[in-house]
């Protein structure tokens, strides 16, 4: 594998970490590093550990070994609330409150945890929810919207809470093939703003346009870490170089949610 980022300002780093669901090893060793503005691609089969690997940073999942830190500061030590502020995540399914509007969705997070007006709290709302391309949409409920576009209230969700970090976990795999785009375009747009980003996804596309580093992960293990035309044009593991070329035969690649 390539070389970990040592040497480089860092907003988040693994160090040799490792989490295990009974007797099934999960993240096996881990060592990532991000800088600030680095948008971090992680790719690999269902159940390789891309989902886990980002669920640890938010500490909805806990590690068996190892450490990390975000900004220098262990998380482990991060205040839960704090943590959450400061790392936002979009998932798989959209996780949206259904008796909620988009906007009471958008505010609900910057009211309970960062303390916000309620007149400060919509301001920022409706700030996001434009931001999304979804200024028409605040006042709709979760069920009257696309998947599209709830997936992107999600992100406004996230966004409205100040984040460093942005954790993108799978964030279009519960979306029809026409709806993908559009939130494609949302994080294209946030890691040009500079966003630090750390995305597990299965868009090869997006990963070669956007990342600034695309890390193949199997087994829970790193096999190999690049900046993506390294990666994507001249894999130095023969794993790789076998995971990609199965990418053109859609029927051979799992696109569900993985671990």
């Amino acid at each position: 594998m390539t070389g970990d980022g040592r040497g480089r300002a860092e907003m988040l780093r693994f160090e040799n970490v490792s989490n295990s669901y009974g007797s099934e090893e999960v993240l096996d060793d881990v060592s990532l590093a991000l800088a600030p503005q680095d948008v971090e691609v992680v790719i690999g089969p269902s159940g390789s550990g891309k989902s886990t690997l980002l669920r640890c940073v938010n500490r909805l999942t806990d590690i068996d070994a190892g450490e990390m830190r975000l900004d220098g500061q262990k998380l482990s030590g991060l205040d839960e609330n704090e943590l959450r502020r400061r790392v936002g995540m979009v998932f798989q399914q959209f996780n949206l409150f259904a008796h909620r509007t988009a906007l009471g969705n958008v505010t609900l997070g910057p009211r309970v945890v960062r303390g916000l007006s309620r007149e400060a709290a919509r301001e920022l709302g409706h700030e996001h929810l434009r931001r999304v391309g979804l200024a028409d949409q605040a006042d709709a409920y979760p069920g009257e919207l696309s998947g599209g576009q709830q997936q992107r209230v999600g992100i406004a969700r996230a966004l409205a809470m100040g984040p460093e970090l942005m954790l993108f976990d799978e964030p279009t795999s519960a979306l029809d093939p026409e709806l993908i785009g559009e939130v494609l375009s949302v994080m294209r747009e946030l890691a040009g703003a500079g966003m630090t980003m750390l995305c597990a996804t299965h868009e090869m596309g997006f990963a070669r346009e956007v990342a600034t580093s695309v890390t193949f992960l199997e087994e829970g293990r790193i096999v190999e870490r690049g900046p993506p035309a390294q990666l994507f044009e001249s894999p130095r593991e023969e794993r790789t170089r076998e995971f990609l070329s199965r990418l053109d035969d859609p029927t051979a690649v799992d696109r569900g949610p993985g671990r």
